[in-house]
C-alpha cells in the first residue's frame, strides 16, 4: 500500500510541473516572439517480480510476467517552434522573421543570443538594439537626418536622408538557423542560447538556404493557443485530482487494515 501512496505522490509532482509549464504559456500569450512549452514524461523504473518469457513449467513460458510501475516523471520541457501568427504594425522597426532563423543580438557579456522578437528601437547613437538595449547583430547604425528605413524581404537595409530621394544601403542583415532547435537554451528576455544539443547556427540571408523571408512593420506574436492550454490545463488538473484519490483510497485501506489487526 505504500507503493501506492509514493506511485501516486509522483504523479503529483509531475502533474504539477506540468500545470507550471502551461501557466507560464498562458502568462506569455501577448509576448512578441514566444515559443511556448509542452511537459515530456516519462516512467520510472518497473519491479519485475516475475519475468517475461520465464519458464512456468517444463514445457511453458510466462507470457507478460509481473511487471509494477513505480510511478512518473517529467524528464523534460520542449519548446515547440512553430510560426505564430504575423501582426501588421506599419512601425518601421518591427521586423518579423515567416520561417526558420532567428535575429542575432549581441549579449552584455559579449556572447551572441538569439531571439524571433523583433520589436526594435533606436539608441542614442542611432543603433537598432532590443528593448533591453542589447545591439542587433551586425550592428546597424542609422545615419543622421534619416527620413525612412527599409528592411527588405531578403535582409538588405537601407535608408534615405533629409535632402535625398536617393536610398543607401546600409547593411546586410542575416538570420540564424539550427539543427535543432529545441535544443537551444531560453534565458528569458525572449533570448536563447547555443547550446551542443542545439548544435552551431547557420547564418544565411533571409529566404536563402531554408531560412525564413523578412518581414518590415510586421511582429510574430506568440504561439501559444490560448483555447488549447485551457483545455490541457482542465486534463492536468483532472489528473492530479485522480491522483490525489488514490493517496485518499490507499490512507483509508491502511486505516481499516489498523483498526482491524
Amino acid at each position: 500500500m505504500h507503493g501506492a501512496l509514493f506511485v501516486a505522490k509522483t504523479g503529483l509532482s509531475a502533474q504539477d510541473t506540468s500545470l507550471k509549464v502551461i501557466s507560464n504559456n498562458l502568462a506569455n500569450v501577448s509576448t512578441v516572439g514566444f515559443k511556448k512549452d509542452r511537459a515530456v514524461f516519462e516512467d520510472l523504473l518497473y519491479e519485475i517480480r516475475r519475468q517475461p518469457g520465464a519458464q512456468s513449467a517444463e514445457d511453458s513460458q510466462l507470457p507478460s510476467g509481473l511487471q509494477v510501475g513505480s510511478g512518473v516523471k517529467v524528464v523534460g520541457t520542449q519548446k515547440l517552434f512553430s510560426t505564430g501568427t504575423m501582426e501588421v504594425t506599419e512601425q518601421a522597426f518591427d521586423m518579423a522573421i515567416n520561417g526558420r532563423g532567428f535575429f542575432q543580438v549581441t549579449l552584455p557579456s559579449g556572447e551572441i543570443g538569439y531571439t524571433r522578437n523583433g520589436q526594435f528601437h533606436l539608441n542614442a547613437d542611432n543603433q537598432l538594439v532590443t528593448a533591453e538595449g542589447y545591439l542587433l547583430e551586425p550592428a546597424i547604425t542609422l545615419p543622421a537626418e534619416t527620413t525612412n528605413f527599409t528592411a527588405g524581404g531578403d535582409g538588405v537595409l537601407s535608408v534615405t536622408t533629409a535632402g535625398s530621394s536617393v536610398s543607401t544601403q546600409i547593411g546586410q542583415l542575416q538570420v540564424a538557423d539550427f539543427v535543432n532547435p529545441a535544443g537551444l537554451q531560453a534565458m528569458g528576455q525572449n533570448l536563447f542560447l547555443e547550446t551542443t544539443a542545439s548544435g552551431a547556427p547557420a547564418l544565411n540571408n533571409p529566404g536563402t538556404a531554408g531560412s525564413g523571408i523578412l518581414r518590415q512593420g510586421t511582429l510574430e506574436t506568440s504561439n501559444v493557443n490560448a483555447v488549447e492550454e485551457l483545455v490541457t490545463m482542465i486534463t492536468t488538473q483532472r489528473a492530479y485530482e485522480m491522483n490525489s484519490k488514490v493517496i485518499s483510497t490507499a490512507d483509508e485501506m491502511l486505516s481499516f487494515v489498523s483498526q482491524q489487526l
